[in-house]
């Protein structure tokens, strides 16, 4: 990938942590607006390979489902996939496009993105999230022959 200007990185990766630090604090509106602010900052083409377009749109997208603002969130999350090919295995990544869907009916589609995020890092990745999408997964799932091991 491309390497930013050291005055843009610093820049955005300032931005990035302020974002972060709201996220945090529970502050998902104001998170977004820094995440927004610093993608901005990047140089166009959107589609040019910066790291950070990754990081930032995937930043962008969660704040929209924090604030269940689904069809925002997974905007965000699908632009990540097409513009990255190693974003399609990211499990947050696609933890997160799975559940936009699964909020917006998309059941079939949310299932895939879901089995790939469970199956890479099991229960522990849905921990702090509502358990309907573990239980979604699970049911559309066939378990092992033995069951599912602890922490899966």
């Amino acid at each position: 990938m491309a390497e930013l200007p050291d005055d843009i990185y610093e820049e955005v990766t300032r931005l990035s942590e302020e974002g972060n630090a709201c996220a945090n604090d529970g502050n998902f509106d104001l998170g977004l607006s820094y995440f927004q602010k610093a993608l901005a900052m990047l140089p166009p083409p959107i589609d040019e390979p910066w790291a950070a377009t990754m990081w930032l749109l995937t930043a962008i997208g969660d704040m929209h489902f924090q604030m269940a603002r689904f069809p925002e969130g997974r905007a965000a999350l699908m632009e990540v996939v097409k513009l990255f090919d190693e974003a399609r295995g990211n499990p947050f990544i696609r933890l997160r496009l799975g559940q936009c869907m699964l909020e917006l009916g998309e059941e079939r589609e949310a299932a895939n993105w879901l089995a790939g995020a469970y199956l890479s890092e099991g229960r522990q990745l849905f921990e702090g999230d509502d358990p309907k999408y573990l239980d979604f997964i699970k049911s559309r799932l066939e378990p092992p022959p033995a069951g599912w091991p602890d922490g899966w």
